[in-house]
């Protein structure tokens, strides 16, 4: 009875002390509750380009706004079975061939039955950036393909030419019969900041319209990948899942407009490892309409060598900042050079944007065309100096760069060629011949196995030593066409038989 009497008198204890904290404690969660419901700026988390978004972004309308615009690019491309051989086979001749080059086919001997079956198939991506058609790529993309189907997002396939390309920004322009097609229309890539939320479109590992998303992680990026002489290399870094198959896709900002065109991805496997690049969308935009205008691109030139800046290197020639591209040298009759501009000065802004190295240099100047009017500021010995620069291109002058007209012939080989420099041709103990530099659709691509680079020493057993006499040979031939020559590096001769 004792234990029972206690325990009551516990508990009521208990009860008074309980209702003594709620008393006094009632007012702050009052406060608390009147903050929350009311005072406290308290927000749903939906994105609003226009104002202050939330942290939590709604990627939706960039979603529905960029599929209908991003392709599937098909490409059909020649498997690479050149025969290594001294002694041409005949056998290896198409029918018509033989008897035109006086070969025998031994009974027994086994041929390729269907040329389709020398073809494997190669997937990437696309965006249409005009209603008639237009669509920019990769370069990569659709270099060495024999043929390209373009796929919609909604099931149709095209057939597509070929415009342009360029090697340099490993972008390239292509072009489908249609009209009326949704398109993307291009965002200012200089103004896209590091942080800022993007959404990447395309058809990784052929799985048609896969978005993903992410944030721009970097700028300015120089990964060494773009196989070209003169290479332009400033690529936007994202963390947006990027996979094989996305190459040409889009990379677009929460409003829908194309901030960059998908191209590469940091990997030790060859899959999306956290890092993805794309080319932005501001040099893309100026390369698609040199391509559409001119057919090639217009490329200005400083002519001059550059190198970053890093502390040592600072330190090293004293030049009191790290900011900046160093001048190494200066080309003779560069336009740098003609301005003012001098060996050991530190560029540091081109028209107002500052440059804080080499990539930055080689985008703010990929931007420009032969004759346009830069304003190029440097530091000269701790100094700021400003020089006018009129840029030119490759040759050396302001004259806009004409695309090589090329005669019926070699425009349905699908080919361009180069006369052998006679320096090259010794090197190679030749005494000359003429170089394949690039393959499209056309019917040595079709036709045969031959790879870019290969060095044509003979049509039909006739000597070719430059373009005009390969042009003249062809023209004077009907019928089967025997290319003889052979690769840099390689001795041994190889041979291509195709039909006019």
């Amino acid at each position: 009875m004792q234990k029972y009497l206690l325990n009551l008198a516990l508990a009521v204890a208990g009860g008074a002390v309980a209702l003594m904290g709620a008393h006094f404690l009632a007012p702050s969660a009052q406060n608390v509750a009147l903050i929350s419901q009311s005072d406290a700026p308290v927000h749903f988390t939906h994105y609003n380009p226009n104002g202050s978004g939330s942290a939590v972004a709604d990627f939706t309308f960039a979603a529905d706004k960029t599929l209908p615009a991003v392709v599937n690019i098909q490409s059909s491309i020649r498997r690479n079975n050149v025969q290594q051989s001294q002694s041409f086979d005949f056998n290896q001749l198409p029918d018509p061939f033989r008897q035109f080059f006086g070969g025998e086919v031994p009974q027994g001997r086994s041929r390729r039955q269907n040329p389709a079956d020398d073809m494997e198939k190669a997937t990437g991506s696309g965006v249409i950036i005009s209603t008639d058609g237009y669509i920019v790529t990769n370069n990569h993309v659709v270099r060495d393909a024999a043929e390209l189907t373009v796929t919609l997002n909604d099931k149709h396939a095209y057939p597509a030419t070929v415009i342009g390309t360029d090697p340099s920004s490993d972008l390239a322009l292509i072009k489908i019969d249609a009209a009326d097609l949704p398109h993307i229309d291009f965002g200012n890539s200089d103004e896209v900041k590091v942080g800022e939320w993007v959404v990447a479109v395309g058809n990784p590992f052929n799985l048609a319209s896969t978005v993903t998303a992410g944030i721009i992680s970097a700028k300015g990026r120089d990964l060494h990948i773009v196989e070209d002489k003169a290479p332009v290399e400033s690529f936007l870094q994202t963390d947006a899942v990027v996979n094989p198959g996305n190459s040409g896709g889009a990379l677009v900002n929460l409003n829908g407009q194309l901030v960059g065109i998908n191209t590469a991805i940091a990997s030790p496997t060859g899959v999306f490892a956290g890092y993805a690049f794309a080319i932005p969308s501001n040099l893309v935009a100026k390369v698609v309409e040199d391509l559409k205008t001119f057919g090639v691109v217009q490329r200005g030139y400083l002519g001059i060598t550059i190198r970053s800046i890093d502390a040592a290197f600072a330190k090293e020639k004293d030049l009191g900042t790290m900011t900046g591209v160093y001048v190494d040298s200066l080309a003779e009759g560069s336009a740098a050079g003609a301005a003012g501009v001098k060996k050991g000065d530190v560029i540091t802004a081109v028209d107002g944007q500052v440059i804080s190295d080499s990539p930055s240099l080689l985008e703010s100047i990929g931007k420009h065309r032969p004759g346009d009017r830069i304003q190029v500021a440097v530091q000269r010995k701790g100094k700021a100096q400003t020089f006018d620069v009129t840029l030119k291109n490759h040759t050396g002058n302001t004259d806009v760069v004409r695309k090589t007209e090329q005669s019926e012939i070699l425009k349905a080989l699908g080919a361009e060629f180069q006369s052998l420099p006679k320096a090259k041709a010794e090197k190679m103990g030749i005494e000359g011949g003429v170089e394949v530099t690039h393959l499209s659709v056309g019917k040595l691509s079709n036709q045969t196995d031959i790879r870019e680079g290969f060095i044509i020493t003979s049509i039909n057993r006739q000597p070719v030593r430059d373009t005009k006499t390969l042009t003249k040979l062809l023209e004077d031939t009907q019928g089967g066409v025997l290319l003889e020559g052979i690769y840099p590096d390689n001795p041994t001769v190889y041979y291509y038989a195709f039909g006019l």
